[in-house]
């Protein structure tokens, strides 16, 4: 299973987030700059976070992006399936939808081990996913533009 850029960078802005002092929060600007990813995209990502209830974001003076709570230590399989949504990882009912699906076991066998991929992930946090060494390298990502 592949997840989409999406969710990756979902999970990239997560992390950095979770490693940043309290009372630092960066904007969406300064975090797309330190994940490598242009801003427009990381916009996206940060508003369907928010909209999970993950990131909080404030506008204007002393606003940025914080992680809540549940972002820190709520299920990553939890986000994960929340972020890719539902849908098998085949395309049986794609068009052209595909011969065989009246009499397929791949699509069931598929679905198994993405539950399997899932049920990987559901006791892990973001929390986890930033202690050592991952947090330490996150923290030595600039925010905001290279040089600055």
């Amino acid at each position: 299973m592949r997840m989409t850029k999406g969710t990756d960078l979902a999970l990239r802005i997560a992390m950095r987030l979770a490693v940043l002092a309290d009372g630092t929060a960066p904007t969406t600007r300064e975090v797309a700059d330190a994940v490598g990813v242009p801003y427009s995209h990381a916009a996206k990502v940060v508003t369907r976070l928010q909209h999970l209830g993950v990131v909080e974001a404030r506008r204007g003076r002393g606003g940025g992006l914080t992680l809540t709570a549940e972002g820190r230590t709520g299920s990553l399989g939890r986000l994960v399936r929340e972020l890719e949504g539902a849908g098998d990882v085949v395309g049986c009912e794609d068009e052209p939808p595909c011969p065989l699906r009246s009499a397929c076991r791949l699509r069931s066998v598929l679905r198994t081990a993405q539950e399997a991929f899932y049920a990987v992930l559901d006791p892990i946090t973001v929390d986890d996913l930033v202690a050592s060494p991952t947090g330490p390298v996150l923290l030595g990502l600039p925010l905001g533009p290279p040089g600055r």
